[in-house]
């Protein structure tokens, strides 16, 4: 299972966005990462834009470049929007539901609980962060998970917004029902991800 292993308040600075929920430990966000700062930046053109936003998505839910691209196939091969195809595909990823359920303070956190088996989907141990879920999955916590202090920091969250298409009661979500476009709060441009991979 491939991941990314190196500095990631780099990869955030990149992306002049807080893509690992580290908040105020997360410093100098509007300055660009690299020797130059600020003055490496210049004018981006469209493909420049379009390479941009490929990559912010692909650092938002964690996965790499091959990964990402079986997921563009696929988008496209569905019928509607490709776009959208291409972000309820990627909501729909186990790891990152956990993190919507609010059971993990980020997705990173979220793949680790994931894989260290404590995620149990229609009462079977899943420790696969990619695997899909479908309407009526029910997504269960370990009690053992529950007491990992991060897992308990995470329940503490009195703002935290469960998104539409799911529930949860306690250590238990269930999928009611497929993401929408507006269920991702992120800000991403999924046009230019589509133009980018259709050169």
């Amino acid at each position: 299972m491939a991941k990314y292993v190196g500095p990631k308040d780099r990869l955030s600075r990149r992306e002049a966005f807080d893509i690992f929920s580290a908040g105020a430990k997360l410093t100098r966000l509007n300055v660009p990462p690299g020797v130059h700062g600020p003055k490496g930046t210049g004018g981006s053109s469209q493909y420049g834009k379009q390479l941009r936003e490929k990559q912010k998505v692909k650092r938002i839910y964690g996965i790499l470049e091959k990964q990402f691209r079986r997921y563009v196939d696929e988008a496209s091969k569905s019928r509607g929007n490709t776009g959208e195809a291409l972000l309820v595909s990627l909501e729909r990823r186990l790891d990152n539901a956990v993190f919507r359920l609010g059971f993990a303070p980020s997705r990173p956190a979220a793949r680790q609980i994931v894989s260290h088996r404590h995620i149990l989907v229609n009462g079977q141990k899943v420790n696969i962060p990619s695997f899909s879920l479908k309407i009526g999955d029910v997504v269960t916590l370990d009690a053992k998970a529950s007491n990992i202090p991060e897992v308990k920091n995470a329940f503490d969250q009195k703002d935290l917004k469960i998104p539409s298409w799911l529930e949860r009661k306690a250590l238990v979500g269930k999928v009611s029902s497929y993401p929408k476009r507006e269920d991702i709060t992120e800000s991403v441009s999924e046009q230019d991800i589509v133009e980018f991979y259709s050169r």
